[in-house]
């Protein structure tokens, strides 16, 4: 545990410097989505009402974690939206027909900002293929957390710098890896390396 403590420590120091003067915020555009797939009338009209009342709720979101000003907890922001997205899907899915809701989660998918973590999936087929222990796997979730933090505390230093924000993105990343191999065996991190090997940084569009 003691050398996940040190790197989240190094990597909350090396994060630490920004002084953000705002974020603009891109929601995605629903429009897009509608000269893909044919909707009704009817289902337009309550489309449109959906996307608003989330996008609204997401927007409030943004505006109350703006409010902490430099303790602004992008992780936490990051979290309600994951969160308002699964309940917009649900509520669509009353709307559309299955395959139209196909479409709509794989468009809402491709358009959402992320967050940068190892996602759940992601995590558990770590934790199962590798074949971590559970105190493996705890150390793996607190790297995880760590690399999370650090980056989205240091985004106001990249924001709007797609390439500074991959070198953020690259250096905590190198960080995250370091803490992991040190709470691996040696077999089970070549497994875990295998496995993320195709995580790479995506800049915003």
């Amino acid at each position: 545990m003691k050398s996940i403590k040190t790197v989240f420590l190094a990597l909350a120091l090396g994060a630490a410097a920004a002084s953000c003067s705002g974020d603009k915020k891109k929601g995605i555009d629903y429009n897009e989505f509608k000269t893909e797939v044919k909707l009704t009338a009817e289902q337009e009209k309550n489309f449109n009402e959906i996307t608003a009342k989330y996008q609204q709720l997401q927007e409030q979101n943004f505006q109350a974690a703006k409010a902490q000003g430099g303790n602004m907890d992008r992780v936490a922001l990051g979290i309600k939206n994951e969160e308002l997205r699964a309940q917009q899907s649900i509520e669509m899915a009353t709307v559309l027909d299955a395959p139209q809701m196909e479409k709509f989660n794989k468009f809402v998918d491709e358009n959402s900002r992320k967050r940068p973590r190892y996602d759940n999936a992601l995590l558990e087929k770590i934790k199962t293929e590798a074949q971590l222990s559970d105190d493996e796997f705890k150390m793996v979730n607190a790297a995880n957390d760590a690399f999370e933090k650090a980056f989205n505390d240091a985004h106001d230093v990249y924001h709007g710098n797609n390439d500074l924000a991959k070198e953020y993105w690259e250096k905590f990343d190198t960080q995250r890896k370091a803490a992991i191999q040190k709470a691996l065996s040696p077999e089970h991190y070549t497994k875990f390396e295998e496995i993320v090997k195709e995580v790479q940084f995506k800049g915003r569009k």
